[in-house]
């Protein structure tokens, strides 16, 4: 046997699995599949008149690009949300954003390069709010 040949010392069962999942070319066609048979529908109805479970989710500011913080948080929900649903409890999931306040103002005023004492026109920053949470909504969605 070559040195370093750790491969054969590692029994390992033998499988027609490829080695690589190719997660990039087959996850669309799953998701594909899922919207086709109307899965998470198919789980709701199934379960409609089971206890309901609501998952309270903290929506993110749309004040930003995503980042792996979000993907965490909703994976965490959704495993949740799916474990619950798989004994039984009616567990439907309506997302949202937080699209008002403080946060998006102050993301706002930094890509604008302005101090809030220096806004004349209220409503006019205001109308550009909304402009920039509706693109990070966009984004993130």
């Amino acid at each position: 046997m070559a040195k370093n040949k750790y491969s054969h010392t590692v029994l390992l069962p033998k499988t027609d699995f490829p080695m690589r999942a190719g997660l990039a070319q087959k996850e669309p066609k799953i998701l594909d599949f899922w919207k086709s048979i109307n899965l998470y529908e198919a789980m709701l109805k199934k379960n409609e008149q089971g206890k309901h479970f609501v998952l309270h989710d903290g929506p993110p500011y749309a004040n930003g690009k995503i980042h792996i913080g979000h993907a965490l948080d909703k994976t965490i929900k959704d495993i949740i949300l799916k474990s619950r649903a798989m004994t039984g409890h009616y567990t439907p999931y309506v997302p949202g954003w937080d699209c008002h306040g403080l946060p998006i103002e102050q993301a706002l005023l930094k890509e604008l390069k302005q101090d809030k004492k220096h806004i004349t026109d209220v409503p006019a920053f205001r109308k550009r709010a909304r402009e920039f949470a509706a693109k990070f909504i966009d984004l993130q969605r």
